[in-house]
């Protein structure tokens, strides 16, 4: 018997999964109905995954599907993941399936001194704009969405958390900003548009780099924005506000402290920060193996409670937290079936079997948020309490006097 048979056995209670091994037989794992679920069926081309997908589930699966030895033939590969992260979740997350050594090794995989985080960043962040057009919204935001209403557009969501964000900041003219990971400058540009303020951002990508200060330029703001090639614990100054968005998970947790003494030091004595991350609900874990080698290198979504050790100790005061559950699976799923539209586009800038990596990590990351306990928090901080009201009216009025787009 082959050992995937058991294996799957004991993970299929919700859901049907039809498998046909690479011997042309038929496995059927028929668990009890769930509405949300799609029956699906795979292929295994290659009988190596007889006995990879129970050993190494992870990388079995994503490398499988990446080279064509496992294809799905029933459903798309967004439902198989479904499937299977729907049987996951059921299961205890804080004692869920983990690689071998893993945990082990935790640490050495999440080790970002500068060198290793610049390589990190190319590895993901310097494909090509061209690349990141085909299915980010119109200014390129490329973390979670803010829908506030279900049915908004992927861009009236993403202008949405630009809001958002630059509500929690308190902004006013003659301040000064930095902007730590600042993407495709989107987000730089739209706070300097909000208030007459000047904004340094920082990236580890030449390719955003060379965008953000073009796009500057486009829009008449190179005098009041800056673009800089630099790590953060290499800028120096004084900053009246910190903002962060999809950064934090490339810091590594063995680099948390001093990130946020860092954050400390730049901040102004009456400053305040706002950190964007994606984070984990089930207490402290490690990076799916496949996502940390093909995709994000010395990538970790961390616990709040491994963040919040690290802030405790760095002197700098949580004013506001919050969490955003169903926004990046919607923000996901935007770009899941944008990617699909313009699929041929993106095979002629690399290839086919980029296309099913690609399609594979849009699939699993929104599995991941939609069923195995991943969101997102915003943490605002201080080096005062008092820096901030004591209530949050604030932000609702300063979001709501905000342009629309």
């Amino acid at each position: 018997m082959s050992l995937f048979i058991p294996f799957l056995r004991k993970l299929i209670h919700y859901g049907r999964l039809t498998v046909v091994d690479a011997h042309g037989r038929s496995h059927l794992f028929d668990g009890r109905p769930a509405a949300e679920l799609l029956p699906v069926t795979i292929r295994l081309h290659d009988p190596r995954l007889h006995w990879m997908l129970p050993l190494r589930p992870s990388m079995a699966v994503g490398e499988g599907y990446m080279e064509g030895t496992m294809t799905v033939e029933g459903g798309g590969i967004y439902d198989f993941l479904a499937l299977a992260s729907e049987n996951l979740c059921r299961k205890d997350q804080r004692n869920g399936y983990h690689e071998p050594m893993a945990k082990l090794l935790r640490w050495f995989h999440h080790w970002n001194p500068v060198g290793t985080s610049r390589r990190n960043a190319a590895h993901h962040y310097d494909l090509s704009e061209p690349f990141y057009r085909l299915f980010l919204d119109s200014d390129r935001q490329y973390s979670c969405a803010y829908f506030a209403d279900p049915e908004m557009s992927l861009d009236e969501a993403q202008a949405a958390k630009k809001r958002h964000i630059a509500s929690k900041l308190r902004l006013k003219d003659g301040q000064t900003v930095l902007d730590i990971g600042s993407g495709w400058g989107g987000l730089a540009l739209t706070i300097a548009r909000l208030a007459d303020i000047t904004v340094t951002g920082i990236t580890l990508s030449a390719e955003q780099l060379r965008a953000s200060q073009r796009r500057a330029e486009e829009a008449q703001l190179s005098q009041r924005v800056r673009f800089l090639l630099t790590d953060y614990r290499e800028i120096a100054g004084k900053f009246d506000r910190i903002v962060s968005v999809g950064m934090f998970e490339h810091v590594g947790a063995p680099h948390y402290l001093t990130f946020f003494r860092r954050l400390r030091s730049l901040l102004a004595e009456d400053g305040v920060a706002l950190l964007h991350a994606i984070g984990r609900s089930h207490g402290p874990g490690t990076t799916n193996p496949w996502i940390r080698k093909y995709i994000f290198p010395g990538g970790y979504s961390p616990a709040l409670s491994e963040v919040l050790a690290a802030v405790e100790r760095s002197g700098l005061f949580v004013t506001d937290v919050e969490i955003l559950r169903p926004h990046y699976a919607d923000t996901l799923r935007h770009w899941r079936h944008r990617f699909a539209a313009r699929r041929a586009e993106a095979a002629s800038l690399y290839g086919e079997k980029f296309c099913r990596m690609w399609e594979f990590y849009l699939a699993g990351a929104e599995t991941a948020f939609r069923y195995q306990g991943h969101m997102v928090w915003q943490m605002q901080l201080a080096r005062r309490p008092d820096a901030v009201p004591r209530t949050r009216n604030y932000m609702w009025t300063a979001e709501q006097s905000y342009p629309r787009s």
